[in-house]
């Protein structure tokens, strides 16, 4: 347990945004920036995402990917779209955050672009400001070692997002303080299995930000018991359950499209319990490094329940009712997730 405190100065979130690709590197890599943000009180979501991809084989080309979509509650459709083009037609910056797929930007301050496929067609114009400091889903020390092979750090949670996105080329959205995330993620590979959720604000606890993952790796033949890890800021303090001991004691079950764990820290236990229906996901098309693909099903429209024990205090119950983001990686095909991308 630690102050969840604001940075004084933007250096910690440069170190979490440089790039991490090597051109040289021989095992492939995959490295994704990206951003999304709810409606304060209404069943509306983005999530935009600018990705290098650098296959194994070296025969085969390096690219960037532009990725964005739209969740709308209200009318239950999802739009997508994901653009794809030669490295040499993007930048990522080495110093601080900077990530450009042709004429697309996120940066500090802004994000602005285009991304279409097939009949979708999505567009925007936004600012950032705010936001606090980085939240780290692994020990700090592992961001910097071979293994894990996937690593997932948030350098801006609680970003505000100002401006809008056009959406088909007819409908506009005016994005009006909409809260967020800005979130860096890379790796060799991505991983085996994954259930992935976060909370930019609760419905009750509006500056309570939640973290967490449920991970099984496949071992030759044999798959690991699913390891949990969870960070999460509330009342102005981070209780974080992270490392492998804490992800092994762990308890987690998953099914299509519910999400249970039980996890505890120094002093604490957390209790989330993670669902959206089959409709409130997009399905998406992950190439991974070695080969292949993987099947992320996305939600930002999810419901959240945590329970957070801690000793000497009350315990906090907190809910969102559709301002939860849910993410389940997979490579099983009876889910019955339209893939959108």
């Amino acid at each position: 347990m630690k102050d969840a405190t604001k940075p004084e100065s933007t250096s910690e979130r440069d170190r979490w945004n440089t790039v991490r690709d090597n051109p040289q590197r021989t095992k492939g890599h995959y490295e994704s920036y990206y951003v999304r943000a709810n409606h304060p009180q209404r069943a509306l979501a983005f999530w935009i995402r600018h990705t290098i991809f650098r296959p194994a084989d070296t025969g085969k080309p390096a690219q960037g990917e532009l990725w964005a979509v739209w969740f709308d509650g209200e009318t239950e459709e999802i739009v997508a779209a994901m653009e794809q083009m030669p490295l040499s037609r993007c930048a990522f910056s080495s110093q601080r955050l900077g990530a450009q797929i042709g004429h697309s930007i996120l940066n500090d301050e802004v994000l602005y672009g285009t991304a279409r496929q097939r009949s979708s067609e999505l567009s925007w114009e936004l600012s950032l400001r705010g936001g606090d400091a980085p939240l780290l889903l692994l020990p700090s020390h592992l961001y910097e070692r071979a293994l894990p092979r996937a690593k997932s750090v948030v350098p801006r949670p609680n970003v505000t997002l100002s401006g809008n996105l056009l959406i088909n080329g007819s409908r506009r959205v005016d994005i009006d303080n909409w809260i967020g995330s800005q979130n860096h993620n890379w790796g060799t590979r991505h991983t085996d299995r994954y259930a992935f959720g976060q909370v930019c604000g609760f419905d009750d606890a509006p500056d309570t930000f939640l973290e967490c993952a449920s991970v099984k790796l496949k071992l030759g033949p044999f798959w690991t018991p699913p390891m949990t890890s969870a960070v999460i800021r509330v009342e102005g303090r981070e209780y974080s359950a992270t490392g492998l001991r804490r992800a092994l004691d762990s308890r987690s079950s998953l099914s299509y499209f519910d999400w249970k764990f039980d996890t505890r820290g120094n002093g604490f236990s957390l209790s989330v319990h993670m669902t959206a229906p089959r409709y409130r996901f997009a399905g998406l098309s992950y190439r991974n490094p070695p080969g292949g693909e993987k099947t992320c099903l996305n939600s930002k429209l999810a419901r959240c329940h945590a329970t957070l024990r801690r000793s000497g205090l009350p315990d906090r119950e907190l809910h969102c009712e559709q301002r939860a983001a849910f993410e389940i990686l997979t490579d099983d095909d009876h889910h019955r997730v339209p893939i959108l991308t």
